[in-house]
């Protein structure tokens, strides 16, 4: 017992502590999303590109969003996609249509309005989502006020990499976050979304703290035939470094996340409502009901708000009505990525980061534009020349959409190819290393060591009887080294470096995966 020099007479007390450090375990389900959002300002100041931590929706909407209006006006539209109704000479497989006077009409969005980040938001939310990383970007860019061509891929120039990049550089200073996911990277060019991928999974590896989701350009609109071509331009995108810090889900998911009160006439043809006439009047089909709503709305009638003008259309035309419903299809199109970070995030919550975000549905999917097959899941789950597996969200009868796969995209590699095992990894690397910070000052002797291995040693029997570890005991399934003759030499002491090296069994009983790191301690005068 180390007393303090008595000088005088008196009572002295020493007080000790009852318990060693511990390891805390870190966080494991804190996803920072990069993108775009309504606006980016609170109490006057800007939140542009600076990470912003938030815990809830409710904060999300304080900060990034518009605010509402005093009633009984209609509440701020947050994102406003903007649709165009083209007349063609035959139906398309990949966009909404319809049939109207002996025509069929396509309806097809405005590349440049079309953003995922508020709803992927909203996705992730409604599947569980807590705590997570804001950085926003910028706001909307200008619409181009043309449709997009049925053929083509949705490419917004208003999504530019170099917004993209520099946000998930920003994160660099951030040891926090342990998810990467940027919902519009599909709406790069395909070159762009490669080089935004290869930085992501570079940032991962250097880093060691965070995994990246991915979603596949193409995964919006598949050919039931050549959806294949995606899936080969995304694995040739994706470059070979940081594989396994990777995650792709396909296809993109329909969802109900924006309803009929979250679009109206306002978002067809850039909100000119002379266009919208002569499909729901036409001059050889005159609709009476429908004639003095396009009126009162074309003379700006402000008794009426935008919500019932559109309520009076829901219920004159039924043309328009098919419009809307194939709006809100097209609109509710979102990549997977925001709903997969919810979904891990209840996982983590529920079970643990080992557990395998698999076999279980995306809250508010009900449809997936395209139906992959057992056979077709096949190619997706084990590539032989890039090992880059892809995680299929299926359809089965009876059970509904499912997310049916865990694998990252080092397919190929025994230790890498599953998702838990990855994530694992981090949890327990970044947990210890930050332990064994209070050690740093410490002498670099056999007590400090002996610390340090019954510190960590706690700590994976603790993962280990939650089911995080594989073994019928802790020495199958872990094992911790410290100590000169065994991770250090003398010269490591001499030099004032702490090394310990973590063996711990993820997927089979005694099959180690080693962990080793080294501290900066005081060194010896």
């Amino acid at each position: 017992m180390n007393l303090p020099p008595i000088k005088t007479p008196g009572i002295y007390i020493n007080e000790e502590s009852a318990f060693p450090n511990s390891v805390v375990p870190v966080p494991t389900a804190v996803p920072a999303f990069i993108g775009y959002t309504p606006k980016a300002t609170y109490n006057g100041k800007s939140y542009t590109n600076v990470p912003l931590r938030i815990s809830s929706f409710a904060e999300f909407q304080a900060i990034y969003c518009y605010p509402n209006p005093p009633a009984p006006a209609s509440p701020a539209k947050q994102y406003t996609p903007e649709y165009y109704v083209v007349k063609q000479n035959q139906e398309h497989e990949n966009m909404g249509f319809m049939l109207n006077d002996g025509n069929y009409y396509a309806i097809a969005p405005d590349p440049n309005t079309i953003y995922y980040f508020y709803n992927s938001i909203r996705l992730f939310y409604e599947n569980g989502g807590a705590d997570a990383y804001i950085v926003s970007v910028g706001t909307y860019g200008p619409p181009s006020k043309k449709p997009l061509s049925p053929e083509q891929q949705i490419v917004n120039p208003n999504v530019k990499l170099d917004d993209l990049l520099n946000g998930v550089h920003l994160l660099k200073n951030e040891d926090e976050p342990t998810m990467y996911i940027c919902p519009e990277a599909t709406l790069l060019t395909l070159e762009d979304n490669g080089t935004l991928m290869q930085s992501m999974l570079l940032q991962n590896e250097e880093m060691g703290t965070a995994i990246s989701i991915f979603d596949v350009i193409g995964g919006r609109n598949p050919d039931p035939i050549m959806y294949t071509d995606d899936i080969t331009n995304f694995r040739n995108n994706t470059g070979a470094k940081g594989l396994s810090y990777g995650v792709a889900y396909y296809p993109f998911v329909g969802t109900t996340i924006m309803q009929n009160t979250d679009i109206d006439y306002t978002n067809l043809f850039g909100g000119d409502i002379k266009q919208l006439e002569p499909i729901l009047n036409p001059s050889s089909a005159p609709n009476q009901s429908v004639a003095p709503i396009l009126t009162s709305i074309e003379n700006g009638d402000s008794s009426l708000t935008v919500s019932q003008l559109n309520n009076s259309l829901l219920s004159a035309s039924k043309d328009y009505s098919i419009i809307i419903k194939h709006v809100l299809e097209s609109a509710n199109i979102l990549p997977p990525s925001g709903g997969m970070a919810g979904v891990i995030t209840t996982m983590d919550n529920e079970i643990g980061v080992w557990q395998a975000p698999a076999n279980t549905s995306i809250v508010g999917a009900y449809r997936l534009p395209i139906q992959l097959s057992e056979a077709q899941q096949g190619p997706l789950n084990v590539d032989a020349v890039s090992g880059k597996s892809i995680n299929a969200i299926r359809y089965f009868n009876g059970l509904g959409i499912l997310v049916w796969g865990a694998r990252t995209l080092d397919g190929n590699n025994l230790d890498w190819k599953y998702l838990p095992v990855r994530r694992t990894l981090i949890y327990l690397e970044q947990s210890c290393k930050l332990a064994t910070h209070a050690y740093v000052f410490e002498p670099n002797d056999k007590n400090t060591w002996e610390g340090v291995k019954a510190m960590i040693s706690s700590f994976l029997t603790t993962v280990w009887k939650e089911g995080g570890l594989q073994g019928a005991s802790p020495s199958d399934a872990f094992q911790v080294e410290c100590g000169l003759g065994s991770t250090m030499t003398s010269e490591d002491i001499l030099l004032g470096f702490l090394r310990v090296t973590v063996k711990v069994a993820v997927t089979h009983p005694a099959e180690f995966i080693v962990i080793s790191f080294v501290q900066e301690m005081q060194k010896s005068s």
